[in-house]
């Protein structure tokens, strides 16, 4: 792991409300981040946690643990709203990442770029010794062993922190100039992330990151839902979208989880893990809110909704908060009405013309790939992975 010396100049978040920026108003954030109130900028420095917190963090929290059923823990959280509270470990966890790890420093030279050269086929995972091109060949639909074996999820998803799988390096940020101007290792990486989409029942459908149901979604859900280490998966997935330059793929995925998890019934045993990890990987505050009103609607029971902002911002003070207020409004309507799970998910961007998101270009009408959803096999991927911008 990197180098912590100076950790003096930063401040460890000590709350939960320390961590989580989510509805802070205009000047509240502004104070805090250069950017404004939609982004969380990269502070160009990063902190990994030690390999100890991050296993003594996913056996305590809201992941899954295997000695306690997911659902029995999840019930005795449902029993008493006095006792539903946030998760610390993963709100520093999240702030940590969307503050590009504060104060840590990188000790790798441009040639010792694994993760990047593992994605140019040029050197093999390590422990298992395997390529890029097998796992993209030969492991598309091999449910048992992308379910079973441990070592692979870290080379396909690297982030700047260590993981499970100790040979695995953590991203640097050159490292990650380099993967995102290297188109070779862009498309394989969506491949990659095709791969995974498919165990969990999901299929990607266009250039914006747009997902629905795939058509093995019944059985993989069923696995999904009894399978609480797939949610560790599923975070570290969300958080190497962004680093590797795919932050816009994070908002409709997350859509699709709480609307199964919340709506549908699918995937009841995700919903917290969604709510406390996933939703808290997106780096725009406005689309964090979103995604949390709409889960706030169809949360049960209504009361043990703990995310949603704190009550005396709920109402505006002022006719400009009022008018901010109307813009938040238009997003929350806009999630509210993406198409069910058989259809496609995220036509989250209608009504957001007037957002401040659009000229990022991540709140775009969904557009379904025809290539894609009538294709079958490696091959048509890749041929529609050629037609994405990297």
């Amino acid at each position: 792991m990197g180098n912590l010396m100076g950790s003096w100049r930063y401040k460890e978040p000590s709350t939960v409300e320390e961590c989580d920026s989510t509805w802070e108003t205009d000047s509240e954030s502004g104070e805090h981040q250069p950017g404004g109130e939609e982004e969380e900028e990269d502070s160009g420095i990063s902190e990994s946690m030690s390999p100890a917190d991050a296993v003594r963090g996913a056996e305590q929290l809201d992941h899954g643990s295997p000695k306690v059923p997911h659902h029995t823990r999840f019930g005795d959280m449902m029993e008493s709203s006095t006792r539903m509270k946030r998760s610390f470990y993963a709100a520093k966890d999240l702030y940590k990442y969307r503050h590009s790890y504060p104060n840590y420093k990188e000790p790798r030279h441009p040639n010792e770029y694994r993760n990047l050269r593992f994605y140019l086929n040029k050197i093999p995972l390590v422990p298992d010794g395997i390529y890029i091109e097998e796992i993209l060949t030969k492991w598309r639909g091999d449910y048992e062993k992308l379910e079973h074996n441990h070592t692979y999820i870290q080379w396909l998803f690297p982030l700047r922190e260590q993981g499970l799988n100790f040979y695995a390096q953590e991203l640097t940020q050159d490292e990650i100039k380099e993967f995102q101007s290297t188109r070779e290792a862009k498309r394989r990486f969506l491949l990659a992330y095709t791969i995974m989409l498919d165990f969990f029942g999901i299929k990607l459908l266009d250039k914006n990151g747009n997902v629905a149901r795939a058509p093995n979604w019944q059985d993989r859900f069923q696995h999904l839902n009894e399978s609480q280490h797939n949610y560790l998966r599923i975070t570290r997935i969300l958080k190497s979208l962004g680093e590797l330059g795919f932050e816009s793929f994070k908002l409709p995925l997350v859509h699709l989880l709480l609307e199964e998890a919340l709506v549908e019934g699918t995937l009841p045993n995700m919903r917290h893990s969604a709510l406390e990890y996933f939703v808290y990987t997106l780096r725009q505050h406005s689309q964090r809110r979103a995604l949390l009103r709409f889960a706030q609607r169809h949360y049960q029971p209504p009361e043990n909704f703990i995310w949603g902002p704190p009550k005396k911002k709920r109402i505006p003070a002022s006719g400009s908060t009022g008018m901010k207020s109307g813009k938040n409004e238009v997003v929350e309507r806009s999630v509210g009405k993406a198409r069910s799970p058989r259809e496609g998910r995220n036509n989250l961007e209608r009504e957001s013309d007037d957002m401040d998101d659009r000229k990022s270009g991540e709140w775009k009408t969904a557009k379904g790939s025809k290539l894609l959803q009538e294709g079958r096999g490696r091959v048509a991927l890749e041929e529609y992975i050629e037609t994405i911008p990297l």
